[in-house]
This record gives structure tokens, C-alpha cells and sequence, in this order.
């Protein structure tokens, strides 16, 4: 962090300094919102959310090495008061960015696969200059804005996702930190229903191209209609990735190994390269995909990237983290969140992954869906019923359209038999999955883990709310009952 006098971070923030703060005492970083995390030299931000209020572990944090706080209200110990805590956020970040000019920021929007992109940038922009990237999805009002501040005069590169529940928040995000180069993944049904449809998600997402300079670049998915069409909406300079022979950076000869793990030729302007990725889904070639265009807009050698992007392993929790039990089961823990299209890919991942072996899987209700939700989750559910499992747990509430379409996908299954015997098949010795609705995912890792055998697959798929990395962990015997 550029280190900063209180008086000139009550001067950014346009607060006013209290508890006998010393206008002189500097803070150095880093700046956080959780006092455990405290460091000498900290910034401590007393946020108030819906079961805990930062403001009651203000002593605590300057117990630990804290400056100041930032509050909201005055606290009994060194503080900066403002009257709104994101838009102090907001107006600290935008200062620091300011501060920084030898710095390129990189944006990174989409409905699905931000982190995994951002992650696979960042470690690409590290073989050209210090990177600042955040940890896990550190993507939005909050997290934005701290995530900036951990740069200094040092940092060359900043990796940045943008995430957004309503119109108008990635504008917000990208005068923070003004990006010139400009990812956009895809537009998918994340959030649906707070957008309330497709084109409005596009409209949101759209913003982050909005927002470059005529001499940047927006490096947008050739393969995503939607996304293409932003390619007006901007007056930087456009370049493609994809698989189609019109992306300027494009994927060729993709083949999926029995581990689900990708590899293809990387096709450059300027050459190619063979990519033999570590992280599992056919999926993840778009992340990879967006990364390298970024970075060769960068000036990456086409090598280098092709060989970063082999070495890359998962930086990100509960991302198709794929971890094998000690009795022998694998478990592809995807349960960071989830929406129709993740769930699609997940599916697709666990076929692959468990070829020739008994696969399970546990799915909750998926949310933000608006009108569309229970047609969505039907079909999220004909999806595992179809999906050959030996065994599905549905987890949580609203599981009726998950379980109604699970169902009716077993139902034609055992119509599509019948009339196969009807045409002189064979006998059917095949057993109908148990299908089984549990509360919670404590209950979801008692149900599955009665069925699972060494040798067994077991997908753990859900929204955030549903707290589904749990189950995976008490299967794979690392939570504590």
C-alpha cells in the first residue's frame, strides 16, 4: 500500500479524525475489514452488517497494531469518521489507483469463470512485473476497492474482477481503478432474476468495455453473441478469443484426458503453442483462453503464456477442486456457487471424470432466478437425472422443481427401456438412482457418504448459501462433525 497520514486519508474520505487520532501517524497497510487480520501499520474498516458490527471490535483492532478505524460513528480509540463506509472505500481506492500511473489495471467481467481468469492472469502478468490480484472473488463494493489499495509504487499490474448485482455497479467498480484492457467472459443466467433477463445482464456487464480508453483494448469472447455485440459499445481497440478461426487468440485440437483435464493448440497472431492444462473441465479453455489474449495484449511471448497456463494449479477455493479421500473416493468439490450454466459444465466434468465408475452427486436449489426459477431448476434437475448418477442428494430449501425434474428424467430413462425391450432388447438390469432431499449439508454428507465406495465420483455442486463445501469436506473427513 502507498503508505498514507491519516490526515490525508480523512482528507480522500472527507471524514473527520476522532479519538485523538494523530493526523501524522501514517498507515502503511494493509487496509481490512476483519480485525483478526490486523497488522501493525493497518487501516481497520468497522463495517455494521446483519449479525455483526465492526465498530464493537474497534479496541480490539488497534490492540492489534491498527492506526485508526474507519467508522461510521465515533468509537472510544483513533478513527476516521465518514458518513458512508463504501463510498470512503471507493474514494481511497480511486486515490491509490491515481497514484499509480506506471500501473495497468485489467478488468475481468462475466457470469461465470471471473476467478478462474483472474487467477490464470495473474500469474501471467507476474513473469512481466509485480501483480496485484485478489484473493478468491474479492469483487465488488468492498472487496474492489481493498484489493487496490494493497498496490504501491512497485506494482506494474493490476488483476481485477468485477462483479455485478444491479446496473450500473461495474461502472461504479471501473472508476476505482480505470482499467485498459477489458475482459468479458460470457453472459449467462447468473443473477437472472435480479437482472431480469439475458440482454440486461449483457447491458450490465457491457459497462466494464464502456469504460476503456480509446487506446485500450476489450478482449471479448468471439463464441458468446451477446458478448461480441460489445464490441460497439466502445472506442479501444477490439481483439477476440475463442474457438472459431475468427478469434485472434483461439483454442485448436481440444482433447479432454480421462481426468477431465483440456489441452489444445494456443493459435496467436504471431504463432502457436501446446497448452496441457492441470485444472479440470472442458469449460475452464474459455478462462484460459481469455487470459492468454489479455496477456499477449501485454507483450507475452505465446511460449510463455502456453507454458504458465500448463503449470497453472487452482488458486481459488472450491472450484473444481478435485481431491481423492483417503478410502479412495474422488470428490470434485465445485460448491463455491453455482447457476444453470456452471451446473451444466459441472455435469459435464463429472461424466468425464467418472467414466466407468460409480458417480454421485449433491445439487441444491439454485437462486436470482426471478420468474424463470422453478423452469430453470426443473431443468437443472432432468439434467442429473440424466446424467447416469448412482445416487443424487438434493440439499436445502425449495427443492421441489430440482426433484420434480430429477425425477421425470428417470421416468423417460425407464420409458426409453421399455420400448427398447418393446423393440427385442435384452433383459433391464438397470436399478433406478435413489433420489433423496435432505435440509442442510451436514445431512447431505451423511446421506452420500453412506452409498460412496472406493472408487466412487461424488460432484458437490450449489449456491453460496447452502454452504456446500461443508459436505465435501466432512466426506473427505476435514470438517469435524
Amino acid at each position: 500500500m502507498i503508505p498514507l497520514p491519516l490526515a490525508r486519508v480523512a482528507e480522500i474520505t472527507s471524514g473527520a479524525l476522532s479519538g485523538m487520532a494523530d493526523p501524522r501517524a501514517v498507515v502503511r497497510g494493509p487496509v481490512v475489514i476483519d480485525s483478526r487480520a490486523v497488522e501493525p501499520g493497518s487501516l481497520f474498516v468497522a463495517i455494521k452488517g446483519d449479525r455483526v458490527d465492526g465498530h464493537d471490535f474497534a479496541a480490539e483492532a488497534i490492540k492489534a497494531g491498527a492506526v485508526a478505524v474507519l467508522a461510521t460513528r465515533p468509537v472510544e480509540v483513533p478513527a476516521v469518521i465518514v458518513t458512508d463506509i463504501f463510498a470512503a472505500l471507493a474514494a481511497l481506492g480511486t486515490a491509490v489507483a491515481a497514484a499509480l500511473p506506471a500501473a495497468t489495471a485489467i478488468g475481468i467481467t462475466g457470469s461465470a469463470g471471473k476467478t478462474t481468469t483472474k487467477d490464470l492472469l495473474a500469474r501471467l502478468t507476474a513473469r512481466m512485473g509485480p501483480s496485484i490480484a485478489p484473493v478468491g472473488s474479492f469483487n465488488n463494493e468492498i472487496g474492489h476497492p481493498l484489493t487496490v489499495m494493497k498496490a504501491d509504487h512497485e506494482t506494474r499490474f493490476l488483476v481485477l474482477e468485477l462483479s455485478a448485482r444491479y446496473v450500473g455497479d461495474i461502472a461504479h467498480l471501473a472508476r476505482v481503478a480505470p482499467p485498459r484492457i477489458g475482459v468479458v467472459l460470457n453472459v449467462g443466467t447468473a443473477h437472472l432474476g435480479v437482472f431480469g433477463g439475458k440482454e440486461a445482464i449483457a447491458q450490465a456487464k457491457g459497462e466494464l468495455v464502456e469504460a476503456l480508453p480509446s487506446d485500450g483494448v476489450a478482449v471479448l469472447n468471439a463464441d458468446d453473441p451477446l458478448v461480441r455485440q460489445m464490441a460497439s459499445r466502445t472506442t479501444a481497440r477490439v481483439t477476440y478469443f475463442g474457438r472459431g478461426e475468427d478469434a485472434a487468440v483461439r483454442a485448436e485440437d481440444v482433447v479432454v484426458d480421462e481426468r477431465g483435464r483440456a489441452s489444445f493448440t494456443l493459435r496467436t497472431p504471431s504463432g502457436a503453442a501446446h497448452v496441457a492444462l492441470r485444472l479440470y473441465g472442458e469449460h475452464v479453455v474459455e478462462n484460459a483462453l481469455a487470459a492468454a489474449a489479455a496477456a499477449y495484449e501485454l507483450g507475452l511471448p505465446v511460449a510463455t503464456i502456453a507454458e504458465e497456463l500448463s503449470e497453472a494449479e487452482p488458486r481459488s477455493k472450491w472450484r473444481m477442486e478435485v481431491t481423492e479421500s483417503p478410502d479412495g473416493v474422488t470428490v470434485v468439490n465445485d460448491a463455491y456457487n453455482a447457476n444453470p450454466d456452471s451446473m451444466r459444465a459441472a455435469f459435464h466434468t463429472l461424466d468425464v471424470l467418472g467414466k466407468g465408475r460409480r458417480r454421485f452427486a449433491v445439487i441444491a436449489a439454485l437462486r436470482e432466478l426471478g420468474e424463470e426459477s422453478d423452469e430453470l431448476n426443473e431443468g437443472v434437475g432432468r439434467l442429473a437425472g440424466a446424467s447416469g448418477l448412482s445416487g443424487l442428494v438434493v440439499a436445502g430449501p425449495g427443492a421441489e422443481p430440482l426433484l420434480r425434474g430429477a425425477f421425470a428424467a428417470v421416468e423417460a430413462a425407464e420409458q426409453a427401456a421399455v420400448e427398447g425391450l418393446g423393440a427385442g432388447g435384452g433383459p433391464d438390469h438397470r436399478q433406478d438412482p435413489p433420489i433423496v432431499h435432505v435440509a442442510d449439508a451436514e445431512a447431505a454428507a451423511a446421506q452420500v457418504s453412506a452409498w460412496l465406495r472406493p472408487g466412487d465420483v461424488l460432484l458437490v455442486k450449489g449456491p453460496r448459501a447452502m454452504n456446500l463445501q461443508r459436505t465435501a469436506e466432512l466426506v473427505l473427513g476435514r470438517a469435524t462433525k
